[in-house]
């Protein structure tokens, strides 16, 4: 399998994201995660991209979760920021993303897991419980949904665009959701892709959002939306970007009924689809919900 890999020297300086790089090796391939806060912290926050970005969206959060004594894991996923990227289209699938994280999530052993998702964060992050629930013990979702097999028509319009957009223009993407980002933001928000060739990931991730009941992926969301709604037992908290066309409060709040116990969400009035731009607020509110505050 050919797979590529970005040069260091495009995530030298970033604005705002001074961590070292850790890599594991999964499947073959080396995933890129940040890895913050004390080793042997009680809580860890497992934190989830979606596409496509990278771990570059939590920046503003990761200081937060550290601040009050979380550890902060926040891997890339295969075809994304520093982690390999495959440049066959057909290796990405539902199945191969969901077990490459669960192989990580074993490999470091995370327990007593705060698990962040947003977008595709979402929909393969919130199966990933099925599998070792007693490893999850509280969610943060935003902006996101489960993959059961059924689509909105908001999303075939963005489908579609992404379909005629096969070098898509990131960093253009990301500011025009987020007006108050700077040039050197959006450049890094482009830095793992030096060409198009590299954006295999990319291109693919909204053609693998299940639109039928039979697609792959759609059985076991539909296995977790069950396991929300009966099985969880874990501490929730959720954060809307009210501005999302998408996945915005209509479906957002849907899911949190899903979500056993899941209390009413909060709505960051300017947020976008990209919520975790304006993400020190929310995990300090969700800090402050699951009682982690310092």
């Amino acid at each position: 399998m050919q797979a590529l890999r970005t040069p260091d020297a495009r995530f030298a300086d970033l604005p705002g994201f001074p961590w070292a790089p850790h890599y594991a090796q999964v499947d073959g391939l080396r995933m890129h995660y940040i890895d913050e806060g004390p080793a042997d912290a009680a809580v860890t926050a497992l934190c989830l991209h979606g596409q496509p970005s990278w771990a570059y969206l939590y920046r503003k959060m990761i200081p937060v979760f550290t601040a009050a004594g979380v550890r902060v894991v926040a891997p890339d996923w295969f075809g994304f920021g520093r982690s390999d990227k495959p440049v066959d289209d057909g290796w990405y699938t539902f199945d191969q993303h969901r077990e490459s994280m669960l192989r990580f999530v074993a490999q470091l052993d995370l327990r007593n897991v705060l698990l962040v998702v947003q977008d595709w964060g979402g929909l393969l992050g919130l199966t990933l419980p099925l599998h070792q629930p007693e490893r999850y013990t509280r969610l943060l979702v935003m902006n996101t949904g489960l993959g059961t097999g059924t689509v909105t028509e908001g999303f075939k319009q963005w489908r579609a665009y992404a379909n005629s957009q096969p070098d898509m223009a990131i960093g253009k993407l990301l500011q025009r959701g987020n007006p108050g980002m700077t040039a050197e933001e959006a450049a890094a928000y482009d830095a793992p892709f030096p060409d198009r060739s590299y954006k295999a990931g990319v291109r693919r991730f909204p053609n693998l959002v299940p639109d039928h009941e039979g697609a792959p992926g759609a059985e076991i969301s539909r296995r977790a939306a069950r396991f929300w709604s009966e099985h969880w037992r874990g501490d929730s908290f959720m954060a809307i970007g009210m501005q999302d066309p998408v996945l915005g409060p209509v479906p957002m709040q849907a899911l949190r009924k899903q979500i056993r116990g899941c209390p009413e969400a909060m709505e960051v009035a300017d947020g976008g689809h990209f919520v975790q731009e304006r993400g020190g607020p929310i995990a300090t509110a969700a800090l402050r919900h699951f009682g982690l505050a310092s």
